[in-house]
């Protein structure tokens, strides 16, 4: 007999907090990806084991359960969350390195910028399937998956960095994109709309133009793996606009006139064009989403 749907979802999260307290960047990427590599077979055979009388019937005790796991986290734990190396040292945005890719030493500055972004973006994932309870299995799987490519990515930036003379820790970053973890680590909602919709979303926008200057400095290595990267990137703002969505419609809130307000709530940054519209538009942004982007009435 196959475990029940609580017992199953409750080892599945456990598992992801782990990977997310594990500190050494290695590790945590080969472990994100394992993770979902064993999860998804295993749930689509959980699910042929389990029937929907059997799933509905333990929804309310796994919901309880979850939630009280969450609370129950200690406090080494909670000092110890996300684990991460020593380096790289964390500073204010306005003090990270100058990130031209005209020069070795800015070309690599500016990687690391974007491989620290993939690490965090690993633990973003984790942080997801761990924190939030009661939620449908698919959202666990999407954001396992999410954390799974997000680990290929540092994997493959780091490798490339490596390449160049220097490693992940070399030099400084900021911490902007776990601080809005942070935030909203107890709204739901407010974490699927201001974290993949919106600060991963500056990638989607950002991400060309990076490009274009790493095609002109000849690093056509690096053109490629952030081809690798918009591509899964498209994919991961797809999952956090279908949940944010999912979670509007199942409390009957305005999906469209709420994000604006999240955004004065949590102070997330109001993004600036240009705007990566065909990307965005793949990723699930509707035209009236895109008309508030672009200030349009």
């Amino acid at each position: 007999m196959g475990m029940s749907p609580s017992a199953y979802t409750a080892s599945l999260r456990q598992r992801a907090l782990d990977t997310l307290l594990e500190p050494d960047p290695a590790r945590k990427a080969q472990q994100a990806r394992a993770l979902f590599t064993t999860t998804a077979p295993a749930a689509a055979e959980q699910a042929g084991a389990v029937s929907d009388e059997a799933a509905a019937s333990t929804a309310s005790a796994l919901s309880e359960a979850e939630r009280l796991a969450v609370l129950m986290l200690n406090e080494t734990q909670r000092a110890a969350m996300p684990g991460r190396p020593a380096l790289p040292r964390l500073v204010p945005a306005k003090d990270v390195p100058s990130r031209s890719p005209f020069t070795a030493e800015g070309r690599a500055a500016l990687l690391h910028a974007i491989c620290h972004i993939e690490f965090n973006a690993i633990n973003l994932a984790l942080d997801a399937v761990w924190r939030f309870a009661g939620m449908p299995e698919d959202f666990y799987l999407d954001w396992l998956r999410v954390a799974a490519e997000e680990a290929l990515h540092f994997t493959l930036l780091r490798a490339h960095l490596m390449g160049l003379g220097h490693d992940y820790g070399d030099f400084d970053a900021h911490d902007g994109l776990w601080s809005m973890c942070e935030k909203t680590s107890h709204d739901i909602v407010a974490r699927m709309a201001l974290v993949p919709r919106t600060l991963e979303a500056r990638g989607l926008d950002a991400t060309p133009l990076i490009q274009d200057k790493l095609k002109r400095a000849g690093d056509l290595r690096a053109v490629e793996i952030l081809d690798v990267i918009l591509h899964d990137e498209v994919g991961h703002v797809a999952i956090g606009n279908r949940w944010f969505h999912h979670l509007c419609q199942e409390r009957g809130l305005d999906a469209v006139a709420l994000y604006p307000k999240l955004v004065r709530e949590f102070e997330a940054p109001r993004l600036r064009p240009p705007f990566n519209e065909a990307a965005r538009k793949a990723a699930g942004f509707t035209e009236e989403e895109m008309a508030f982007l672009l200030g349009v009435d």
